[in-house]
């Protein structure tokens, strides 16, 4: 779990961010450059929020996470990762969704840079012994973000601990398809679901072997399913639906029939 740092007291900008609402941001970084189709996902409008940031300029402390990636580094995430406060996690349905995140309204900001683009990877969880405006940033029903350092540097002057932020949700560019990494044993099949474009987020998920019909996988944690059925020895498909769109697309024979736990699968089909 992430824990929120800060040094800064949110009162002073309070009142300018409400003047934000009528700023026309500039947007030619976000057409055109996602590749997506007109049924894809489509970026979604700015809100108010505010951010700190946790770990140290290597991002160390960031590997594994609320949403179970594992090393961010060897699964394709890198640095730019945050943490959500429990308001954005939404129970684990928000891991991988990526956001355009501005810093705003604060001396601290970096002149001129229009945003940086993370993707949920973590939860930042509530601080009950804090006021939410004085320690518990994360705290219901705030919306918060705890950045790695590096991406937080990419915004602002680590030394602000915290400031605030306009942010908006927009398509996740990934290269290749769905990853499917499997845990488990014999007779439970625990799958970890990496590298998904589009909105970025899987709301259900069902496996199919090649003995099988189409089995329902419940949602364990984080952007993991499971299902509790004898899958050795099957070649594997699988089928997934969007958590923010509902489309649906099917990944065929992703793992052959000798497919082992602790292996990562690759699918050639993704959301856009």
């Amino acid at each position: 779990m992430a824990v929120a740092t800060a040094s800064d007291s949110l009162r002073s900008w309070r009142f300018g961010l409400l003047c934000l609402l009528v700023v026309v941001w500039r947007p030619a970084a976000a057409a055109g450059s996602y590749g997506g189709s007109p049924a894809g996902f489509k970026p979604t409008a700015w809100s108010l929020a505010h951010a700190t940031f946790y770990g140290d300029e290597t991002a160390s402390e960031t590997m594994g996470g609320a949403c179970g990636y594992g090393n961010l580094f060897q699964n394709g995430y890198g640095t730019d990762t945050a943490a959500l406060s429990s308001t954005l996690f939404d129970d684990g349905y928000a891991c991988g969704q990526c956001y355009q995140i501005k810093c705003v309204q604060s001396p601290w900001c970096f002149k001129g840079v229009v945003f940086t683009t993370v993707t949920a990877t973590n939860l930042c969880p509530p601080n009950w012994s804090q006021d939410s405006n004085a320690g518990g940033w994360c705290n219901p029903p705030r919306a918060h973000f705890d950045m790695s350092k590096p991406a937080f540097m990419k915004i602002a002057q680590w030394k602000a601990g915290i400031v605030p932020v306009m942010h908006r949700r927009v398509p996740c560019v990934r290269t290749g398809g769905i990853r499917f990494q499997f845990q488990g044993n014999g007779y439970w099949l625990l799958v970890y679901v990496m590298n998904v474009g589009g909105a970025g987020d899987v709301a259900s998920m069902w496996v199919k072997g090649s003995r099988t019909g189409w089995i329902s996988m419940s949602h364990n944690w984080g952007a993991s399913y499971q299902a509790f059925a004898t899958l050795g020895g099957q070649a594997l498909s699988f089928k997934l639906t969007s958590y923010t769109t509902k489309e649906t697309i099917v990944a065929l024979n992703v793992a052959p029939s000798n497919w082992r736990v602790g292996m990562t699968y690759k699918a050639n089909v993704n959301f856009r």
